[in-house]
This record gives structure tokens, sequence and C-alpha cells, in this order.
């Protein structure tokens, strides 16, 4: 079966119920759960159009990582939209509708998908899309809707009224009120009446509705976007852009579901009948692993003894769980999470609390991916700090400089080429370079191999916010 539709992924979130795994600067979308892809590698590749076209809308951290990540898979953007400040679903899906829109293509099908979703029924996947792609060509707003296994209170509701037919003969049913997140009591109502699904937060519909739409219902929001869009000035054939964030600053925050779909007078609800989780905590991300005879499941290598219904999750060190039941067991580099199963929905407090404390845990993992490579932290102190810094072939960092560090750079392999002040270096492996705080410097790798060095930072301050970027060839200056 191929349909004519264009894609739309949105890629964002810090995922921070799946810490220490998920993190702001690399989150859960980057994982991989059921497969050895991303999950947003795998939201790309679970169906083909006959007329292709994939936009992905992100923020600027992730950017170029949504870009390595799919061209790791075979699949690359279209279009990356770039957003410098987090404004939620409605805003991300307007700007690609008018993306689609200026790319000749208002009036073919958007199909519109959470990065973070896991489906394995891929074929009862298409069969829901083919459904929504009718809806869409007749002028709809359409919403996947999934039948509930269980009362769950994680998940919003859609509360579905008569039923809906297409001149080609799909079926759906009229969307007659959205719910939220409800309380169990509620949420075992809703169940038992028959007539409620799980709102999975996928939509498809055409950009030319969709525009049309949110300027009847939310004319506000809608030439808010269209400033943004106009100030941020796309070229053509551009591949990716950002945002323009002055005009940015003025658009509402505010969900799809808030701001269209809920006051939409043509919303439609296909029957979502494939499996479908969004993988939004530990608990979910457990019921993936195959349990042995006493229920216990793992990702990496553990040893279970006298243990039962446990789930860890640790790629680097062997774990071994001795005597315990009912955890959830979470293994990196620089931080370990224990959780009763059950709690973890809670485990975002953890995160609320890094943020608190400007821990620097609840944003960056211990390895730390930058458009030229990526650098891990290998020891720190209250004064120092000491990194492994890959630069791939053609990579450049910027030109920069900081107000209360001092660095020493060794070179390990590679060729580098250092700015250091007024001097520019070429150095070797096995030489190195001083490079005092107030100095501008930059690092270059000359060679057609990975460039690794190792930095020493020493200082009275040594946080990631400490950069003043003069020039820089990925835009961030």
């Amino acid at each position: 079966m191929k349909l004519n539709f264009s894609m739309v992924i949105i890629c964002g979130g810090a995922g921070s119920r799946l810490w220490p795994v998920s993190r702001e600067n690399r989150p859960k979308v980057f994982m991989p759960v059921a497969s050895q892809q991303s999950l947003l590698s795998e939201t790309a590749n679970r169906i083909s159009s006959s007329n292709p076209w994939l936009c992905v809308v992100t923020s600027e951290s992730l950017g170029f990582q949504v870009q390595a990540d799919l061209k790791d898979s075979e699949q690359e953007a279209n279009l990356t939209i770039i957003e410098p400040l987090r404004r939620n679903t409605a805003p991300a899906v307007l700007f690609a509708a008018l993306a689609a829109k200026n790319a000749g293509r208002g009036d073919v099908p958007m199909l519109v998908l959470p990065a973070d979703h896991v489906i394995h029924d891929k074929v009862g996947f298409e069969m829901a899309v083919a459904k929504a792609v009718d809806f869409a060509m007749a002028g709809n707003l359409v919403t996947f809707g999934i039948p509930p296994t269980h009362a769950e209170t994680g998940y919003g509701y859609l509360k579905l009224g008569n039923p809906a037919r297409t001149p080609g003969n799909a079926e759906g049913r009229i969307v007659e009120q959205f719910v939220e997140k409800p309380a169990m009591a509620l949420a075992e109502q809703y169940v038992a009446a028959g007539n409620f699904h799980w709102n999975s937060g996928m939509f498809c519909f055409t950009p030319n509705t969709l525009l049309k739409v949110a300027n009847d219902i939310a004319p506000t929001l809608s030439k808010q976007v269209e400033a943004c869009w106009a100030a941020s000035k796309p070229a053509s054939g551009t591949d990716s852009f950002t945002l323009d964030k002055a005009t940015m600053t003025a658009i509402e925050d505010i969900s799809l579901d808030y701001a269209i779909m809920e006051k939409a007078p043509n919303v439609v609800s296909v029957n979502a009948s494939f499996d479908w989780d969004d993988v939004g905590s530990w608990d979910a991300m457990a019921k993936h692993f195959p349990e042995d005879e006493s229920g216990n499941a793992a990702e990496g290598k553990a040893i279970f003894i006298d243990s039962k219904n446990n789930f860890v999750f640790g790629r680097e060190r062997l774990i071994a769980a001795v005597g315990i039941d009912n955890l959830i067991i979470v293994d990196t580099p620089d931080a370990l999470l224990v959780s009763a199963k059950g709690n973890s929905q809670s485990i975002k407090k953890v995160v609320d609390a890094l943020n608190k404390d400007k821990d620097e845990r609840a944003i960056y993992h211990s390895t730390v991916h930058r458009p030229w490579g990526t650098y891990t932290v290998i020891e720190e102190g209250p004064d120092y700090k000491i990194k492994r810094i890959v630069v791939n072939p053609g990579g450049k960092l910027s030109l920069q400089m900081h107000h209360h560090r001092n660095e020493h750079w060794v070179v390990i392999t590679g060729k580098a080429e250092i700015v250091n002040g007024e001097k520019v270096l070429h150095l070797n492996a096995n030489e190195s370079t001083y490079i005092p705080k107030e100095t501008q410097h930059r690092l270059t790798n000359l060679g057609d191999t990975p460039l690794v060095i190792i930095e020493a930072q020493v200082g009275d301050y040594l946080g990631e916010d400490d950069i003043v970027r003069f020039e820089d060839q990925y835009g961030r200056a």
C-alpha cells in the first residue's frame, strides 16, 4: 500500500521521567528501545510515502543530533526547523504546515508524529494512516485514538461520538471532547464506558486545512506564527534553518490540542488498534524487554540472584542484583537510579532537584554531543575538570574564550590546528599547548581521522556557560 502524504516529526522535550539515560541535551528520542535504531530513526522509517517529504521540528541543542541520527539510519530530512525557544506543539505543527505549503504541498495530507513512540505492528499502523489520509483529503483534522487496554492516568483521552465515513469508505468517529489526564477513578469510568480512547498525540490533516482552521479559531496564535516565519526568511531549497528568536518570544506556549483540536468543528478519530507505547517512564520501558522465569528483565549484562520482578538497564558495567524485588535500576557512567516499580512517574522530581541545585547532570551526560564531535568528562573536582575531546574530520570548535578557567590541551591522536591568542599552532600526537583565561582560542581537525585531545581545565568556575563565542561555523556565535 503506497500512500501520498508528507511526514512531520516533532522531536523535543527532555524525557525527564527516563532520567538518567534521557537528559535535556540528549533525550529519549535518541535511545534504542525495540531495535538497534533510535526511537527517532524508527519513527522516520515506520512508514513510507509514494510522494515523500520529511520535516523535523526540533530545538537548537538537538538539531545537529537529529540530522546525524537520521543520516546514520539512511534517512534524511528534507527540512529541519530549529526552534530557539520552547513553545509547545501548536506552534511547531503550524511552522511545519507553513513549510509544507511553501514546498507546494499545501493539499498533501501531513502526518504528524512524535519522535518517541514504539509501534511494532507496522501493518496495523499503515492501515490506520490510510484511513487518516482519506479523512484528511476530505477536509478533516484527524487524530489517532488508541483503544485503552486498562485504566491509565498518564494519558489524555478522546470522547468519541457518532461514526464518520469518507467517500473512500474509511471509517472513524467524531471527536466530541478532549479530556486531560484523569484521576484513576475517572479513568476506570472511561474504560468501562467504551467510547473513550487514549489520545496518542498523532495527527493528520492537509496544511491548508490546518492553517485555515487555525486562522479561524486561534487568530492571534496564527498571526504570531506567521510573523515569526516571515522574519525567519527560510531560503528556498535549504534543508535546515533556525526560526527568528525575537518574534518567537511573542508566541504563546500552547499544545495543538488546546489551541486548535479541542475547538475545531471537523475533528475525526481513526481507530488505532495497533500496539502503541509512548515509553514515558521506566515502568513502560521495562515492558519491552524479555523476562526470565522470575520476572527479571535487563538491558546490558546483569546477574540476578534470589531476586524477582526487577528491571535493570545498564550498558557500561556488570550489574549484580541479590535478594531484591520489584526494583528498577538504571546505571550510567555518572549517575545511578534505584526506584521501586510503580514510582517511576516521580523520577521527574529528581531532575527538578538537580536543576534547583544547578547540577549539570540534569542536562548533560558525561559524554556530550556537539556539532563537531563529542567530549567526555573523565574526572572533576572543585577547581579542575578533565575532558576527552573527539573532533570529527573537518570539525572545528568555535573561536571562543573563557572568563574563569585556564586550559591545557594535549593531542593524543590526529592533526590539530590551534588558534591560541595571536598564534596559530599545528600540533601532532604527544604535543601540547596552554591557553590562559581571557584568551581567544579555537581547535580544528586538519586530518581525515578523528582528532583526540585531553583537556585539563583549571579555574574557579568550570560551567559550560562560561563560553564566549566570537565565530562559529555551526551558527552558535
